[in-house]
């Protein structure tokens, strides 16, 4: 059999990736977010001091840099699977305005929480309420962003994995924050870690086995 030949065979029964434009993803995941809002809060979840917390500087600090690290980690994955982009890049710049709102919210809470006990203000009890909730609250989004990463075809398997992790994660954690009755930094950002890596890690392990190689 000649050369060309055998390419012919082995590249008979490929067939390309159709890659779906853009913007109809965002319009999916959109409405996906906007279902999962509000069946969270028509459970009647939304806190129930959320009049005195839209008067704290911490509240508006929690939500907005909760919902800019889950735009960031949309985008990113949905970059991912396109065969010419690899997902490394944003990442890091996710990690890099990760890094900037943890310093915002260390910043604020000396200028304006003061420093109490340790213990006491991680609260053991309702932070594991807070994880488990965010963890199922994140199961959503990742079986979207995995079902678009399967239909696409990312070059990256292991870090276009990590990034619908990351992105679903905080998710997540955007729509319970609107439950969350604490604004502590303190405890955002050690619970909510905890919540991204409870997310992050299966995610990372088991789509690159279930995405087209």
């Amino acid at each position: 059999m000649s050369n060309d030949a055998l390419i012919d065979t082995l590249v008979d029964d490929l067939r390309p990736v159709r890659w779906p434009k853009f913007g109809p993803r965002i319009v999916i995941l959109l409405a996906l977010a906007i279902i999962e809002l509000v069946a969270f809060l028509a459970l009647g979840t939304l806190r129930t001091d959320i009049g005195a917390a839209l008067g704290r500087a911490a509240f508006w600090w929690k939500m907005a840099g909760l919902g800019i690290l889950a735009i960031l980690g949309i985008g990113v994955a949905l970059r991912s699977f396109s065969p010419v982009s690899s997902p490394r890049k944003g990442l890091r710049r996710w990690a890099l305005a990760l890094a900037g709102i943890v310093l915002a919210g260390a910043l604020l809470n000396f200028a304006g929480l003061g420093l109490e006990g340790l213990m006491g203000r991680l609260m053991w009890r309702m932070g594991v309420e807070c994880l488990t909730v965010m963890t199922v609250l994140s199961v959503p989004p990742v079986i979207a962003l995995g079902y678009m990463m399967r239909r696409g075809a990312p070059t990256d398997h292991a870090a276009s994995a990590a990034a619908v992790g990351v992105a679903a994660a905080a998710w997540g954690a955007f729509i319970f924050a609107f439950h969350c009755p604490s604004d502590d930094p303190l405890y955002i950002v050690f619970w909510y870690a905890l919540g991204c890596l409870a997310i992050t890690l299966p995610t990372r392990a088991l789509l690159p086995l279930l995405s087209r190689w």
